[in-house]
């Protein structure tokens, strides 16, 4: 019977755990922007959301997007917007060596942190950032509490 002997290389047996590793660190971010290049046809725009005394307002980087590409809808809580942005330029003249863009389709689920008025829900698109003002139910609102100081 023949043995062969083979150079024993320790950090191959880890690269397994490793590459698991790394799927449950994105699977952790999951929603939350990616870098341009990760998945070719999809972005994910930034989110801002705020709250001030009477609102909650949600702002939405989506430079270059036509309004009319996108969705808003409340479920459960949350705020869904929904859009695609589309490459539709063709300029013959020019020779590209590097192209950064984004584009393709994209859906942000936000949670909001207060129970809001459906029915006076507003938006606005300017200069590129979409801002969607919900403004907060009478329960939500945070009710004050005067101290009598003696």
């Amino acid at each position: 019977m023949a043995w062969e002997l083979t150079t024993w290389k320790p950090m191959r047996e880890f690269e397994g755990m490793r590459n698991e590793m790394d799927r449950l660190w994105e699977s952790f971010f999951v929603g939350k922007p990616r870098k341009r290049g990760d998945e070719e046809g999809r972005w994910l725009p930034s989110v801002d959301v705020s709250e001030t005394k009477n609102d909650v307002v949600v702002k939405v980087e989506l430079p270059g997007m036509n309004p009319k590409d996108l969705d808003i809808s409340l479920s459960d809580g949350s705020i869904v917007i929904k859009g695609e942005k589309k490459q539709e330029k063709e300029e013959k003249e020019e020779n590209y060596h590097f192209v950064e863009r984004s584009y393709g389709k994209f859906i942000r689920t936000v949670p909001l942190p207060k129970e809001v008025k459906h029915d006076k829900v507003s938006a606005s698109y300017k200069d590129g950032i979409l801002k969607v003002v919900l403004p907060k139910s009478e329960e939500a609102k945070t009710k004050e509490i005067k101290i009598r100081v003696e």
